[in-house]
Parts: C-alpha cells; sequence; structure tokens
C-alpha cells in the first residue's frame, strides 16, 4: 500500500509539473504573439457614444469622430470634427456593434494577471490580456511595449471601476499603437485632470467621466451610462487598418492657379506696403496701388487675355466646389476655430462665419489630402487668427468657398485658397495669405499683407539661388542666425526682419550677397538685443529689384526673464523684468488644471508690476505666463 501511494504521488507531481509546463510555454506564446483582432463595427467611427444615457460636455474640448447616444441627450457641445447622431439608424447599429465588441472583449483568455490592482507607476507591459478581478486605479506612466510588432494588441479586462490619477500617462513604445489598446472595465471609468490615455474604454452598464486637460487617443464607449467630459481633447486612434482620409478630389485651376489676387468683376487695389508671390488683376475694373518691385508676378492693370481665361477657370472651380457634398457640419459658425481640429473632409458651415484663435488643419500624414470648407455667409477671423498646418498639410491643398463678403482682420495667418462667390474680400495690416484671395464678383482690397501662391500648376517662381537652411543658436543673451544658399543668380542681398509675435516684423540689418554664384555661399549675423521670445525671417532681394520671403523660424531666450510673485491683501502681484514680449498672458490655474484669471499684458526689460485679482478660494494655484501658446514661465503659489 505504501509503495502504491508513492508511485500515484510522483504520477501526480509528473502531471503537476508536465501542466506546469504547459501552461507556461502557452502563457509566454500568447503573451509575446497575442495579435487579437477585436471587431468593433460602427462603433469604431464613434470618439464617444454609449448606447443607454446623456452625453454632456463643459468648458472647451475637441473631438475627431463622431458622438452619439442611441437613447438620451447630447448637451454642452460646440463645433464637432465628426457627425452628431442621436437616436438614429447609425446608433441603433453601433449599439448592436458595440454589444458585441464587448462580448469579444470580455471572452478572451487572460494572459496575465497583474500581481496589483494598481496599474502604472513606471511598469511596462508586453502584448495580451491582462486581467484583472477587482476595481483598479492607474498613476504616474504605463509603457506599453509591442516589442516590435506594430499588430500587437492589449487587452485590459477590470472586474470594477477604474480610476486614473492625475498626470497619468500612457506610453507607447517599440511599435505599440492606440488602435491595439483596449480597456474593458465592469464599472465607471473616471479620468482625473491632465491625463493621457491611449486606447478604446468600453464601460460595461456604467459612467465615463473625462476631466480638464485630459487627452485621448481612442475611444470612449459604454454599453449603457453617462458620459461627461470638461474640457478634453479627444480623438480615433489613427492606424489599424483604419480609412486613409483624403478628402475630395482638387479642383482644376487652370489659368486661375497663377493669380495671388483676382476679381471676376470688380476692382482690386492696394494700400500700404505689400508684397505679393503671384499674379494680380481682375477681368472688369482697375488693378491699382501694386509696387512692381514688390510683386513676384505679373500685374495686370487692366483686363486682358490672361484675365478673361482666368475669369472662366475661376467661375469653373467656383462651380465644382460648390457641387462637392459636405461630409460635416460644423453646427456652430460663430465659434470657428478656437483650436478646432480638422482633417481631411468637405465641412460646412451654414451660415456667416468667424474665425478666432487657431484652426488646427492635420493632413494624418497624406500630403496630397484636400480640405474643402464651405461657408454659407460672410466670413471674418479676429485678429490674430492663425490657420496652423498638421502632419503635412499644405496651403494649396485647401479651398474656401464663401457665400459672402470675406474679411480678414488685422495679423491673421490664411492657408489655402479663398473663393468669395459675388462679393468683396478684404485683407488687412499684417495679413499673410499663403494662397489666393479670388472673387466671382466683387473688390479686392489689400493693406500691408504678404500673399504667397505655392508653387503649383506651372506657375513656380523662379529663385535666383537655392535656399539650404536657415536657422539659430543662443549664445548667452545674443541670437545668432545662420542661413545657406547655392547657386546664387542675379542676388542681391538680404533683408532681416524680427517680430516679437510673429506677425508684425521690422528690419534689422542688410547683408549683401556673396559675389561666388557656384556652389555654396553661408551667412550669418548676431542679434544682440534678442527679444525674450523672437521671431525671424528673411527678406531676398534680386538685383532688378523683385523680392522673396523665406521661411519665419521662432528663437526663446529663456535667461532673460526673472519673474517673483506676491500675494498682498486682494491681489496677487507679479514683477516681472528682463524681456521683451509683447501680448503675453499671465494666467492663473487650480490646481486642478482649470483656469480662474488670466490678463494681457507686455513686458519689457525694465521691472514692471502687474496685479491679479486674489481668487475666493484659499489654496494652492499655478501661474503661468505664456506668449503665442508656449508656457515661458510657470510657478506655484499660496493664496491665503
Amino acid at each position: 500500500m505504501k509503495k502504491l501511494i508513492i508511485n500515484t504521488r510522483k504520477n501526480i507531481l509528473k502531471k503537476g509539473v508536465f501542466n506546469f509546463i504547459i501552461t507556461l510555454f502557452l502563457t509566454v506564446l500568447c503573451t509575446s504573439n497575442f495579435a487579437q483582432i477585436i471587431n468593433l463595427g460602427t462603433a469604431s467611427k464613434f470618439v464617444a457614444f454609449t448606447s443607454t444615457g446623456g452625453i454632456v460636455n463643459t468648458g472647451t474640448s475637441h473631438y475627431t469622430g463622431n458622438i452619439g447616444t442611441n437613447s438620451g441627450a447630447i448637451n454642452g457641445f460646440g463645433n464637432v470634427n465628426g457627425e452628431m447622431h442621436n437616436s438614429d439608424a447609425a446608433t441603433a447599429t453601433a449599439s448592436a456593434d458595440l454589444l458585441t465588441a464587448y462580448n469579444q472583449l470580455n471572452t478572451l483568455t487572460p494572459t496575465n494577471f497583474p500581481a496589483s490592482s494598481t496599474l502604472g507607476n513606471g511598469d511596462t507591459l508586453l502584448a495580451g490580456v491582462h486581467k484583472i478581478f477587482s476595481a483598479s486605479t492607474f498613476n504616474l506612466n504605463l509603457y506599453l511595449n509591442a516589442q516590435g510588432n506594430p499588430n500587437a494588441v492589449f487587452v485590459f479586462q477590470i472586474q470594477g471601476a477604474f480610476s486614473v490619477g492625475a498626470n497619468a500617462k500612457i506610453k507607447l513604445i517599440n511599435g505599440a499603437q492606440a488602435c491595439n489598446v483596449y480597456w474593458k472595465v465592469e464599472g465607471v471609468i473616471s479620468l482625473a485632470p491632465s491625463v493621457f490615455m491611449c486606447g478604446t474604454m468600453v464601460a460595461n452598464n456604467a459612467a465615463i467621466n473625462m476631466n480638464t486637460n485630459d487627452t485621448l487617443q481612442g475611444r470612449a464607449l459604454s454599453t449603457a451610462g453617462a458620459l461627461t467630459f470638461d474640457g478634453v481633447s479627444a480623438a480615433l486612434p489613427n492606424g489599424c487598418g483604419a480609412l486613409v482620409l483624403t478628402g475630395p478630389a482638387s479642383p482644376v485651376l487652370g489659368a486661375i492657379a497663377c493669380y495671388g489676387l483676382f476679381s471676376g468683376n470688380g476692382a482690386v487695389s492696394n494700400a500700404g506696403t505689400t508684397f505679393i508671390t503671384g499674379d494680380v488683376g481682375t477681368n472688369v475694373g482697375l488693378t491699382l496701388g501694386f509696387e512692381a518691385l514688390k510683386v513676384t508676378g505679373t500685374i495686370h492693370p487692366i483686363p486682358d487675355v490672361s484675365t478673361a481665361a482666368a475669369a472662366a477657370d475661376l467661375q469653373n472651380v467656383y462651380n465644382y466646389l460648390n457641387m462637392v457634398t459636405p461630409d460635416i457640419e460644423l453646427l456652430y459658425p460663430a465659434q470657428f476655430g478656437n483650436n478646432l481640429v480638422i482633417t481631411p473632409h468637405t465641412y460646412l458651415l451654414n451660415a456667416a462665419t468667424a474665425l478666432n484663435g487657431n484652426l488646427y488643419v492635420n493632413a494624418l500624414g497624406n500630403a496630397n489630402a484636400i480640405f474643402v470648407i464651405k461657408i454659407n455667409g460672410a466670413f471674418s477671423t479676429g485678429t490674430f487668427a492663425k490657420v496652423i498646418l498638421q502632419n503635412g498639410a499644405q496651403s494649396k491643398n485647401i479651398y474656401w468657398k464663401v457665400e459672402g463678403a470675406v474679411s480678414i482682420s488685422n495679423s491673421s495667418v490664411i492657408h489655402g485658397t479663398i473663393i468669395a462667390n459675388n462679393a468683396a474680400i478684404s485683407l488687412s495690416t499684417a495679413d499673410t495669405l499663403y494662397g489666393r484671395a479670388l472673387t466671382t464678383n466683387g473688390a479686392v482690397g489689400t493693406n500691408s499683407v504678404l500673399v504667397r501662391v505655392q508653387p503649383d500648376n506651372g506657375c513656380a517662381t523662379i529663385l535666383p539661388l537655392t535656399w539650404l537652411y536657415f536657422n539659430s543658436s543662443v549664445n548667452q543673451k545674443n541670437v545668432e542666425l545662420q542661413w545657406a544658399t547655392s547657386n546664387e543668380k542675379n542676388n542681391s542681398y538680404f533683408t532681416i526682419e524680427k517680430s516679437n509675435d510673429g506677425s508684425s516684423f521690422k528690419s534689422i540689418a542688410t547683408i549683401n550677397a556673396a559675389e561666388k554664384s557656384i556652389g555654396n555661399n553661408v551667412y550669418n549675423y548676431i542679434d544682440k538685443e534678442p527679444y525674450g521670445l523672437g521671431f525671424y525671417r528673411i527678406l531676398q532681394t534680386d538685383k532688378d529689384g523683385k523680392r522673396n520671403y523665406y521661411k519665419t523660424i521662432q528663437v526663446k531666450i529663456n535667461s532673460g526673464l526673472t519673474v517673483k510673485q506676491t500675494v498682498l491683501q486682494d491681489y496677487i502681484y507679479v514683477q516681472a523684468s528682463g524681456a521683451v514680449i509683447n501680448n503675453v498672458n499671465i494666467e492663473l490655474y487650480s490646481m486642478t488644471g482649470k483656469k480662474v484669471i488670466t490678463q494681457k499684458v507686455n513686458l519689457t526689460k525694465e521691472e514692471s508690476l502687474y496685479k491679479l485679482p486674489k481668487p475666493s478660494q484659499f489654496g494652492t494655484y499655478i501661474i503661468c505666463i505664456i506668449n503665442n501658446g508656449q508656457t515661458i514661465y510657470t510657478n506655484k503659489v499660496l493664496v491665503y
């Protein structure tokens, strides 16, 4: 009997070891090669969706992707770079597809069981199905390592609520992609402020809450629960077979491609110092006020064969753009801009439209992507409004079709071809237009602006040199500018211009061209009185007087700015000196990231005193000095 028991124990031991080895082998195999395809169906088009529940937004948020609920109200959203759906056929289908995807995520076999319910804190996880049998938290940084496999999939099965601490961040490394990350949560998902989250979050029968300054590269989806957002940025993830956006087909410009300013019927006039790269003219009326030495192109003072062809082709371009069907309607035309991001689509704004702040045009890496913006009303901008190109977007691929007058306010930067139908166009002081201002019927007026048509359709300007580079270096409190050219012919001199806001420039130096026409020429200039945050550009002048601008660069000198702050009675006193920067914002934020005070000032080298009203709530706040969207100073201040 004793021998039998021993043998039995040996067999059990052998069997246990064998099972352990097999389990370990399968775990390692699954963890290193896990590439399960998760099918979201039509739910994949939604950046925020719930099958049952309301969706509420507060603060200024930015979304790329559809927003929808199959049963509930949607409140508080401004312009969304996507479609809004409420209890329609699209939400019914998405609801069914989301349930299917949830069941798939829920039944996946786990390959890893984290030792702690707390994720992050600098840990690294490999691809696989990571299961936590309770509520979970995520703090600091969590690294997801794809080990060089862009198809590696990360699934988190959390059997309770999921909370993310302030400033927590997902770090994707070695080929990991946000589109391959999934969070299946059996409870409420709550993100504290300033979180950077990656992946598709699926809350089962529970709410999802996102807070101020949160960023989501993925989706927030609930099978049944309310969604609340406050000042967030959320966008669908790229990759994983997602449709590559190209926008509509580009119109054929024909003869109008060569013109920077043109009217089919109306005067084209200028006041002040204006530089144009491109032709200028009208097919009915006169072209007045433009200096030949400041126009790199042809000025057509009266209608001619060229203007007749341009007028006909302009009408064809307008007709084409008018026919293109919009993909996305931006529902709040009066709130256009304000850091909105648009992607390759045809957009409709069905009323008079005002562009304020920044508009980001994101080509998603496709340099040939086309953007069409159709405005059914007048189009205006605020001062310092800017269109900013991202990820390969090009000015020549952006088209504005406007059914009304166009008025671009001072110091704005616009990219694209503007076509006004039966209305006037006005460009104001210090405006920069990288594109064209064209009207089928109406006057075109400019006043001290820069208009530059990108080389396109055989209308490229032949420059007397080839630019190699233009960059800068900081030596103590001086800025040294360096640039180089090659193949110089007919080049006379360079003019260095400086600005403290990136819009209004002044000349600070003239550098004569080198005598050498073959090979490379290297130049430099030292600015001994730079701004704390400055912009530089080069104006190149030919021997025959024609001029061309090269790119603008930004230089930041942190050492010049000294800041002190004191809290006395009802004010926070800020003393700043050592840097000359105009249009600076001094801003005060609560520890939750909410902006409570902002004040616009001009900094000077001499010490100046600024007063900010003290917040009603005592506690610790963050004080920031911001210039052109960049924080140049930050510190804590205790309010008591």
